[in-house]
């Protein structure tokens, strides 16, 4: 009965899988691997130019990221110091708000009268009305800058990961040596720590080479995401973005299996079972407030645009200053008033929350059947349900959208224009499905099995012990994946832009892209949004941690 019961859920799993994640894929790639459309689209030298310019935005981005990550995690991992326990947290802060919002913050800083030009005019170097024109000269330095302070933190925890099963007696013995402190960083630690910076900075890469929200609300068009946007609205007659789709699957799913397959090396020099032991170094006095120094203005530099768009939304005057003349709380009382916003949080609570079930019962019975069970073929389901990660999310949202307007019977129950909710929720659930997955096996990798043999033996059912045993052993873990997904598909930036398509089922990612770009007290109530959105997801992700009883950096650990 059990093996009758499972295969039928198996079917069940693979055909919602085949259905809305590799069909949606196959069309889009079947339409630009033609090739006179794949040979246009090389040819034209508007999209080689998006191509040139993408690929400069995630090489910039993923070295800024690297700068900034690599000396956060050498001193997070090898020195405990004064205030550690509460800068460590904060180094994760550029996650919890779409980058888009911060270009907001960006404008504030970097404008024609902005903080920056306003603090020169101070100085006496500038007059009023005459300093750089930073972001209307400088749009892709302005947009490599955003999506660097955004992504670090995804190189961070690699970074930090490798460095904690370094295996300490290496550097000991490199010193007694006489090696120098920069030659043991350059010949030992970087060396070994290798996999884990070319795994994130493959991530970085990837994410910022196909990031939609960024260079969309700059300004900056000529990248390929942005013109694969501006491509649906003439997807009848232009079929050249489905070759751009091509192209960037092609490459975001080459890097990601790079990166795999650095990551299944073994590197017999990290720590193993009878390797040193990493003990950090406990700095007191002057040099811990020296390392926290350090920390906290990289954190303060990296925070910059979100602490702009939270004193946007709390500015009563900030024109021509280096800080707001006055505050007020009227923006964050507007935010809520906005006839627009209300419904829109209701909307995103809906698509999130109905996202969140579906992914937790679809990643519990993956990780089930891929940790417990293994049947014949269990890895291509698993392989299915982390696919998602490797596919960036604005090709998964245009290969739903294609799917849904060219398949009439989909277009019948899942139509954008009418009502994007089931369509939403579903992509929501495929995108995060990898979290609840891993979130899911990790915790049953950690129940020994021998209590569900133990119960079976005395005749407990199939169910009744998943009810009794293993559900309430694993609940901690699956909550943390539910927490992360519910939290994460609130703010979804692609899905959200490109699937909804009826204003009063607009989530808050789409009304903060529109209240960005209406003139007057626009920005001001999307600053006062994005701020109640921070503390909200802030707030999700605070309840993972404490459902785990682990710090906010494990959760986000592979």
């Amino acid at each position: 009965m059990r093996t009758a019961l499972g295969w039928s859920a198996i079917v069940l799993v693979a055909a919602f899988l085949a259905l809305f994640l590799l069909l949606p894929l196959g069309i889009s790639v079947a339409q630009g691997l033609k090739p006179s459309v794949l040979s246009a689209a090389l040819a034209h030298p508007v999209y080689q130019q998006g191509l040139i310019n993408s690929f400069a935005i995630a090489v910039v981005s993923t070295v800024l990221a690297m700068f900034i990550a690599v000396p956060l995690a050498w001193i997070g991992a090898r020195y405990r110091f004064v205030g550690q326990r509460w800068l460590e947290p904060l180094v994760l802060g550029p996650l919890i708000l779409p980058p888009f919002v911060g270009a907001i913050g960006v404008a504030q800083l970097f404008g024609q009268y902005g903080s920056v030009n306003s603090a020169l005019v101070a100085l006496g170097l500038i007059t009023p009305g005459n300093g750089p024109d930073w972001l209307g000269d400088h749009r892709f330095a302005a947009v490599c800058l955003l999506e660097a302070l955004h992504l670090y933190p995804i190189l961070y925890l690699t970074v930090a990961a490798g460095l904690t099963r370094l295996d300490g007696s290496l550097l000991e013995a490199a010193q007694l040596m006489g090696a120098g402190a920069w030659t043991r960083f350059r010949r030992i630690v970087l060396p070994l720590i290798r996999p884990g910076l070319f795994g994130g900075g493959i991530v970085v890469f990837v994410w910022s080479f196909t990031e939609l929200g960024t260079p969309l609300i700059l300004g900056y068009d000529r990248a390929t995401p942005v013109q694969i946007y501006h491509g649906l609205t003439e997807l009848g007659s232009n079929p050249l973005p489905f070759a751009l789709v091509v192209i960037l699957l092609v490459i975001s799913v080459a890097l990601y299996l790079l990166a795999r397959l650095v990551f299944l090396k073994r590197h017999d020099a990290l720590a193993g079972k009878h390797a040193g032991v990493w003990v950090p170094i406990a700095l007191s006095g002057w040099r811990g407030l020296v390392a926290a120094g350090i920390v906290a203005v990289i954190v303060v530099l990296a925070v910059a645009p979100h602490a702009a768009v939270a004193l946007i939304a709390i500015s009563g005057s900030w024109y021509g200053t280096v800080l707001p003349e006055s505050l007020t709380t009227r923006h964050l009382h507007d935010a809520l008033a906005h006839p627009a916003v209300v419904p829109s949080v209701m909307n995103s609570l809906l698509y999130a929350g109905g996202a969140t079930v579906l992914a937790l019962v679809l990643g519990t019975f993956i990780a089930w059947v891929g940790t417990r069970w293994k049947p014949r073929g269990w890895q291509v389901l698993d392989t299915l349900a982390m696919l998602p990660l490797a596919i960036p999310g604005v090709i998964l949202a245009f290969g739903f959208l294609v799917m849904v307007m060219s398949i009439p019977p989909l277009r019948a129950l899942f139509d954008p224009v009418r009502d994007p909710t089931a369509i939403l929720i579903i992509a929501y659930a495929v995108r995060r499905l990898p979290h609840v997955v891993r979130a899911g096996a990790a915790g049953l990798a950690q129940v020994p099995p021998v209590y569900e043999e133990a119960a079976a033996s005395l005749g407990a059912g199939l169910w009744q012990r998943l009810r009794r045993i293993t559900l309430p052993l694993i609940a901690g873990s699956l909550a943390a994946g539910a927490l992360l997904t519910f939290s994460f598909s609130m703010l979804e930036v692609s899905d959200s832009l490109i699937l909804a398509q009826r204003h009063d089922a607009f989530p808050i990612t789409k009304v903060l892209f529109e209240l960005v770009n209406i003139l007057g007290q626009g920005p001001a109530i999307a600053c006062a949004f994005a701020l109640w959105a921070m503390l909200f997801l802030g707030s999700c992700l605070w309840l993972s941690s404490a459902v785990l009883g682990r710090g906010v950096t494990t959760l986000f650990r592979t």
